[in-house]
């Protein structure tokens, strides 16, 4: 029996793959098919995306996948695009594009909350949208356009202008809808009080589908180029971290950690969790696949780490990912600690330069030594999780006995053994590639492939590896906690 193949686009901040992908019964078949980069670049006054060139990588990497599967002599069923949130394009009456995207570390937004606060009250806000506040969400994007906004205009989320470019359909899927904060988590649907109240214009706005979707098929010229005819688009869930969760095969239990560029730390809910406790500490609700509820806080991540070692190569220090994270094993201590959520790590000219800054305001030590800096970013990083981790306890009610993480910073051994000895919690580490399995998944469930998304789950239990981490006790690690938690204190009301 041939049995059809799953193309997903998976397009994160700054890179993109294309993966051909077969989940028959008894055999895994996983392969990236393209990678390419594209970092955001300062063009026309702000930070934006290479759009053009993200879309013919896509569209390369479309046609190299379909080469394959003819090579294996297998048709594709279909094709799903997911990205990161909140940026977007606005296209004209026409279906063009007006400008590149502008990246969410532009710093177009800054003060936009507080003129947005002005006319529509936070707590209104989040009662709405039950979003958490970020200074780059969408919803301060479309403010700080101003006049730019024309009704004629439409406005699509970056993996839903892929897909109006390959398919000539214009809707939102809802996941990544969600990361605008103008969705309303009852309805899940556009909030229109608010998008108005915002002073936004409520008709550049598609139709919201669910995961799942067919969008259509490719269009001709697409078909054409890439050579996949009477190929459907499936709208997976469309925000990469929805898709990584989707993979995730998680019970009430255990959390998540998403763990790559931005490391999402949360649990999955079958409803909106949204009081004043969960607004004070600045948690999520955002929308994943199937009707569920990804509730959980964003912290800095690998972000921080990645940004020091470029800085380092370009001084000329290479700190290969495995070599380095051997040798902080074998640094005794806890030298020092920073809070990962600093505002000032999120783009700074120098981050070598931030992290030595709030270490001198906290009253450690300013460090020099690459590999001691490291290791202060990676076990800061655990003891953030730690005690984002505890918070969810508080504010769900849940105890948790285990974490699961997923995304490219499962690989990272020391990272995941120090977030088990930080949270006292099990971790259980693995799927780095889960949102390109997730995307699969959703698109697998919507051809008939899996009865439903806990079947996928069962079926991510079965054909990839997993390894525990379990905690350790020491008199070391409880004193470093109360050290960490010093510094958190500084920065968290």
């Amino acid at each position: 029996m041939t049995t059809p193949l799953y193309i997903a686009v998976d397009l994160g901040a700054g890179s993109g793959r294309v993966f051909l992908v077969g989940v028959d019964p008894g055999n895994l078949l996983f392969e990236e098919i393209r990678r390419f980069q594209y970092p955001p670049r300062d063009i026309a006054e702000h930070l934006r995306w290479d759009f053009t060139h993200i879309l013919e990588n896509v569209i390369l990497g479309l046609g190299a996948a379909a080469d394959r599967a003819r090579e294996l002599e297998r048709p594709v069923c279909s094709i799903g695009v997911d990205s990161w949130g909140v940026d977007y394009g606005l296209l004209d009456s026409d279906g063009s594009l007006l400008a590149d995207p502008v990246c969410y570390r532009d710093n177009r937004t800054k003060g936009m909350m507080e003129r947005v606060f002005d006319l529509i009250p936070r707590s209104q806000i989040f009662e709405k949208t039950g979003i958490q506040f970020l200074n780059f969400n969408t919803l301060f994007q479309l403010c700080a356009e101003g006049n730019l906004l024309r009704k004629e205009l439409r406005f699509l989320l970056l993996p839903d202008l892929i897909n109006f470019f390959l398919t000539g359909t214009a809707a939102a899927e809802y996941t990544n809808a969600t990361t605008t904060q103008m969705v309303n988590a009852t309805t899940r649907d556009w909030d229109r009080e608010l998008i108005e109240r915002a002073g936004l214009l409520f008709d550049i706005l598609p139709d919201i589908i669910p995961a799942g979707t067919t969008v259509g098929r490719l269009k001709a010229d697409v078909a054409a180029d890439t050579k996949l005819q009477d190929v459907t688009l499936i709208a997976p869930a469309t925000h990469d971290t929805a898709s990584a969760v989707a993979a995730t095969p998680i019970s009430d239990e255990w959390a998540y950690i998403s763990s790559g560029t931005w490391s999402l730390v949360g649990v999955e809910l079958d409803n909106p969790l949204i009081n004043e406790a969960a607004a004070s500490q600045n948690f999520t609700n955002e929308g994943g696949a199937y009707g569920t509820i990804r509730f959980l806080k964003n912290v800095m991540g690998l972000w921080i780490l990645e940004s020091c070692r470029r800085e380092w190569q370009a001084a000329g220090t290479v700190l290969a990912y495995d070599e380095m994270l051997r040798d902080v094993n074998e640094i005794d201590g806890l030298p020092a600690f920073i809070f990962p959520d600093d505002p000032r790590f999120l783009n700074p000219a120098s981050m070598t330069t931030a992290i030595r800054e709030q270490l001198k305001e906290t009253g450690q030590t300013a460090i020099d030594d690459p590999l001691v800096i490291a290791k202060v970013v990676l076990d800061s990083l655990a003891f953030r999780y730690a005690s984002v981790l505890q918070t969810t306890e508080e504010l769900t009610g849940r105890k948790l006995r285990g974490v699961q993480v997923i995304g490219g910073g499962s690989r990272n051994r020391y990272l995941n053994q120090m977030t088990a000895n930080a949270s006292g919690l099990t971790v259980r580490a693995g799927l780095p590639e889960a949102t390109v399995v997730g995307n699969v998944l959703v698109q697998a469930v919507s051809s008939g492939r899996f009865a439903s998304l806990a079947d996928a789950r069962d079926y991510v239990n079965e054909h990839f590896d997993f390894e525990e981490f379990a905690a350790e006790a020491s008199q070391a690690l409880g004193d470093a906690r109360h050290r960490y938690t010093d510094v958190e204190s500084r920065f968290v009301e």
